[in-house]
């Protein structure tokens, strides 16, 4: 399946007011890099899942991806093989129109970056933009997971 996606940095916390539903998520990369694919683990909540992502097209937008859920027992099993560090992160839900923005805060060596995703169907779909979205990174390889957890944050300086 090819996920499309955007990402932006969030302007203030009023996104917390706004949400529907928040948990915790944890995860790690078993292995990334090699033209841009990678092999995640997360437990998001009481759920886990493993997913192989391809490289970004050159709009930075859109990329294969695959996804299975796992028994969250199998992700902390697999978590002990994961390469560099964890990315901790509680996300937020948060309806906007007909589409629903993916707010994450993020902590431990990644906290102070509070980024903000939104699936579409096609890179030229219209969306209702909230309030709270910052400038756009999509396409930026820093605000990639996978990237924080090698170069996290707060090692980034100004």
């Amino acid at each position: 399946m090819i996920e499309t996606e955007r990402k932006f940095l969030v302007a203030d916390h009023s996104y917390r007011e706004l949400a529907y539903s928040c948990r915790g998520i944890v995860q790690g990369y078993l292995c990334y890099g090699g033209g841009g694919n990678s092999v995640r683990v997360r437990i998001y909540g009481e759920q886990a899942f493993l997913t192989i992502k391809g490289p970004s097209g050159p709009d930075g937008m859109s990329r294969f991806e695959w996804e299975k859920e796992i028994s969250v027992e199998e992700a902390r099993d697999l978590m002990r093989l994961c390469v560099s560090g964890m990315v901790d992160k509680t996300r937020y839900l948060v309806k906007s129109g007909s589409h629903v923005v993916e707010v994450d805060e993020f902590h431990g060596a990644n906290a102070g970056l509070v980024m903000a995703e939104i699936e579409l169907a096609s890179p030229q779909e219209q969306f209702l933009r909230p309030g709270f979205l910052g400038k756009e990174v999509t396409g930026d390889v820093r605000y990639y997971n996978s990237y924080l957890s090698e170069h996290p944050f707060s090692t980034w300086g100004e």
